[in-house]
């Protein structure tokens, strides 16, 4: 039986699809499956930008990565610790010690995660390989690099589905937890015949006002 709060959820993300909404929403998909074609440099970027937003602001890491650029690459950890805080990043050190560690990674991404099995396998191994990333920096990287099959549950979208009476809130996401929501967002995907990963795109945006990535 489908829950009531999800038919009302529904209802307003089948609105923002007939609206001028999806235009935009449509736009991000296509550069989301433009990075996809690019080599492992442009997605270890990516994934810089998804250790950058953790308990970070979207907006701002955007911001940050734009400017950064090659440093991502070729600064020391402790030039690049410099940059974000010049920027004006919460975790300077903690993050440039997560992408310089990373780095291992950079030249060889892509195809590492292209032998992984599935998308669950590619995050999988993010998780378990790259200190920072968490389930949802993960499947956030994964979604800006062109698979849309799986759920990114920041607080944004669980307050939205808390206020819908779809979740509760726990004070923990544990990995178990995590599975559990993104069910229950793959189901709402279902309804109204979005994957996961473009459904976070509008639910994001009833929550915010914006279209980001």
């Amino acid at each position: 039986m489908i829950n009531t709060g999800m038919e009302r959820l529904a209802v307003k993300v089948r609105e923002l699809i007939h609206s001028n909404v999806s235009s935009l929403i449509e736009r991000r998909v296509s550069e989301f499956l433009g990075v996809n074609k690019k080599g492992s440099k442009r997605w270890f970027s990516e994934l810089a930008f998804c250790i950058l937003t953790a308990n970070y602001s979207a907006e701002r890491g955007i911001r940050i990565q734009r400017e950064i650029g090659e440093c991502f690459f070729i600064c020391s950890k402790e030039e690049l610790a410099r940059e974000l805080r010049r920027l004006g990043h919460r975790f300077p050190k903690a993050r440039a010690n997560y992408i310089v560690l990373a780095r291992r990674y950079a030249v060889n991404l892509k195809e590492i995660l292209s032998s992984q099995r599935n998308t669950f396998n590619m995050r999988e191994w993010l998780v378990s390989n790259v200190k920072g990333i968490g389930y949802k920096e993960a499947s956030h990287f994964l979604r800006n690099v062109g698979f849309f099959d799986v759920a990114i549950l920041d607080y944004h979208i669980l307050d939205l589905l808390e206020s819908y009476s779809i979740i509760k809130r726990t004070k923990t996401l544990t990995r178990r937890r995590y599975f559990d929501i993104e069910n229950t967002v793959r189901e709402l995907a279902s309804l109204v015949g979005l994957e996961p990963g473009v459904l976070d795109l509008y639910l994001w945006y009833m929550e915010t006002g914006k279209v980001l990535k």
